[in-house]
């Protein structure tokens, strides 16, 4: 009888382990949480969506733009080519490439043998008018003393007024090489014809100058106050760019500035290659700031009118090169790249069929992007 009731506790307690273990498993199972929502990049979820101002997209009739690639150049109606008229080997070089030079300004001396034979003539020629001016004298004086007939007289005035013309062209010579009658020498100084900067250099030290014919121009000074920017316009879209348009020029070196010009001149003739024509816009440069060889995007507005997306240009942020702005969906904003165009006189920017009129985007993407767009909300 014993025996039977440890053998009934026996199973009684291995039942009752086993309901325990059960219990014990359900118990260690996790209790539901509040779901996590994850959103996707880009999109924002602010705790207080009310609190950032709103504008809204709209549209304006405004002209139709055109964009098209270019580099600046100088303006050749202010450019210079400096050669040497007189040949010989350069001996010493005073200014570079890039120098900004004063009218008169030495740029580099030549040892010239021409200059040499100019000085020589023009020597000679001053001795033959002093040897023509004491003949003239002392017929003079025998004429006045009847010593000589009249013919006398006049054959030395005429030797004498021949001497006169023969320096005055030998100094002139001298002159034109770019020697100094005053200070004999043989070595020609090519002087800066006017003030500008050097933009070609074609020459170095110890370099043999030929003659005009066989030797391209040794320096090259350009007026830089105005310059040209070129621009390839391809012919589809030359209807829409006209003389005395208006244009705004972007360049790499500057990317926050933005310069005004004028179309000045519209090549007549295709280069076959791109099909496009050369457009000359005339830019403004007291400052120095542009530099033959930049390379920059002009931005024409044509004469005809367009419907266009317009928002405030503090609505649109610059991030990596490209621009962005916060739109509102629901109560969340999703950050949507957008393309600017050009900016308006009253400081709207219009954009490139990214946004759909009565869109709603943050006014100030900035502030939001400082304020939650870095929680990562």
């Amino acid at each position: 009888m014993k025996h039977k009731m440890l053998h009934c506790l026996a199973v009684f307690a291995v039942i009752l382990l086993g309901i325990l273990a059960i219990s014990c498993s359900d118990n260690t199972k996790a209790a539901p949480t509040k779901t996590e929502v994850t959103l996707e990049p880009g999109v924002y979820n602010p705790d207080h969506p009310e609190l950032f101002k709103l504008a809204t997209a709209e549209t304006r009739q405004l002209p139709m733009t055109l964009t098209a690639n270019g580099s600046v150049t100088p303006d050749v109606n202010r450019t210079i080519h400096v050669t040497s008229l007189g040949f010989g080997r350069v001996v010493e070089v005073k200014a570079r490439l890039g120098d900004s030079v004063k009218k008169g300004q030495v740029l580099l001396f030549i040892s010239s043998p021409d200059l040499a034979a100019a000085m020589s003539d023009y020597q000679k020629s001053r001795a033959d008018e002093a040897l023509a001016r004491k003949a003239l004298d002392r017929a003079q004086l025998l004429y006045d003393r009847g010593a000589s007939a009249q013919k006398d007289l006049e054959a030395a005035q005429n030797t004498e007024d021949k001497a006169k013309v023969d320096v005055q062209t030998a100094e002139q010579h001298v002159r034109v090489l770019g020697g100094d009658p005053a200070h004999p020498g043989y070595l020609i100084e090519l002087r800066a014809p006017v003030s500008g900067t050097i933009v070609e250099q074609n020459v170095a030290g110890f370099e043999g100058v030929k003659s005009i014919e066989n030797t391209p121009n040794l320096f090259t000074i350009a007026d830089l106050s105005q310059v040209w920017l070129l621009c390839d316009v391809y012919e589809n879209e030359l209807n829409d760019v006209h003389l005395g348009d208006h244009a705004e020029i972007r360049l790499n070196a500057y990317p926050d500035k933005v310069f005004a010009g004028k179309v000045g001149d519209i090549s007549r003739v295709l280069d076959p290659a791109t099909r496009s024509a050369k457009v000359r816009i005339v830019l403004s440069n007291s400052t120095g700031a542009l530099r033959p060889g930049m390379y920059a995007v002009a931005t024409f507005r044509s004469r005809k009118l367009q419907v266009r997306t317009i928002v405030p240009g503090t609505a649109v942020m610059r991030l990596q090169d490209k621009d962005w702005v916060f739109r509102k969906e629901g109560q969340r904003f999703r950050r949507v790249e957008v393309h600017t165009l050009s900016a308006t006189p009253d400081g709207m920017l219009e954009l490139k069929d990214d946004l759909k009129p009565g869109e709603e985007v943050v006014a100030n993407a900035l502030a939001f992007s400082t304020e939650v767009a870095g929680q990562g909300k």
